[in-house]
């Protein structure tokens, strides 16, 4: 099968990344890249032996698929032109920065048959891969998404700059809309809300409570998953998931620590799962390239990306009519 010829459009610190991993995949040819600061054009260019366009439009013709890695407020700009020639896209998050211009980007890949991934890159953290091996029916869902401040964010609130990534993992995981939301929001150092959280209550029962701050002295991502005959905590900073399950018939034969739970006459199955030495960003570039290769859908599809802009939206929305 040939390799699917790619370019990246913005090749600043994240976009430098999907330009080294593109040289790399097996199944993908960087062409070139494209970036506003042309001296940084040409030393990423230089560093991977590629083409270095003067303008995104230079890419129609050459490539088949791209990465946009440009800021939020040019993903809709740039994907759309590019979509309309027929090239394949790959999104960073948020895929845009209205609903609006999301739906439209969910129109324009249905009438121009191309594919569009979206960059919530925790889909392909290990710890979340290894739940594809449990029938995950989640009640309650805990998230706490902690960063360090960083003034590369800041042109966002902490809901479409952090949040968003545990918005996405929810509604993968809960698979059930919002049906109700609540949540708070505080402007601590830029101008938008750099802590929130958010109280999701979904049409099938499930709740989810989710916390951000990017001005956290200590890091720190972790999701909590409860259900019905089973606990997941996944530490997503290390790629980890410990899993806690009622021992059952239906696992008798599974490897893991059986514990006694108290007096109740059960046992829990603990095991562990995932694994740190595995580059999501890698992972989730080779999912793209084959999703273009074999012409099937990705991991995280343009939908499923205007669908977590809508959630994250409306809890800016809500959170920062309390921001004084």
């Amino acid at each position: 099968m040939n390799k699917v010829k790619t370019a990246v459009i913005g090749v600043g610190h994240l976009g430098h990344h999907h330009a080294r991993w593109y040289h790399n995949i097996k199944e993908a040819e960087l062409v070139g890249v494209y970036d506003i600061d042309s001296e940084k054009c040409r030393q990423v260019a230089e560093e991977f032996g590629v083409m270095a366009f003067n303008s995104p439009e230079d890419v129609i013709g050459r490539v088949e698929a791209v990465s946009i890695a440009v800021p939020s407020s040019n993903h809709f700009e740039e994907a759309s032109k590019l979509m309309a020639h027929g090239i394949h896209c790959l999104i960073e998050k948020p895929i845009a920065v209205s609903i609006e211009e999301a739906d439209r980007l969910v129109e324009l890949a249905a009438e121009h048959e191309v594919i569009v991934g979206v960059g919530h890159i925790e889909r392909f953290n290990p710890a979340v891969q290894a739940l594809k091996s449990f029938n995950i029916r989640p009640r309650f869902i805990e998230a706490h998404r902690l960063a360090a401040f960083d003034p590369r964010g800041t042109d966002v609130a902490v809901i479409l700059d952090l949040m968003i990534h545990d918005i996405d993992l929810t509604l993968h995981l809960v698979k059930s809309k919002p049906a109700r939301i609540e949540a708070s929001a505080v402007a601590v150092i830029s101008d938008t809300a750099d802590i929130a959280n958010a109280r999701l209550t979904f049409e099938n029962g499930a709740v989810a409570n989710l916390t951000a701050s990017r001005i956290s002295l200590h890091q720190m991502r972790k999701l909590r998953i409860f259900q019905k005959s089973g606990y997941y905590s996944l530490d997503l900073a290390v790629k980890q998931a410990d899993i806690y399950r009622l021992s059952d018939e239906s696992n008798r034969h599974e490897n893991g620590m059986r514990v006694p739970l108290g007096k109740s006459g059960h046992e829990i199955l603990y095991s562990k799962a995932g694994s740190k030495d595995e580059d999501m960003l890698c992972s989730e570039l080779t999912d793209f390239v084959r999703a273009v290769q074999n012409k099937t859908r990705p991991q995280v599809t343009v939908e499923e990306g205007r669908d977590a802009l809508k959630v994250a939206l409306e809890i800016e929305r809500i959170g920062l009519n309390g921001v004084q």
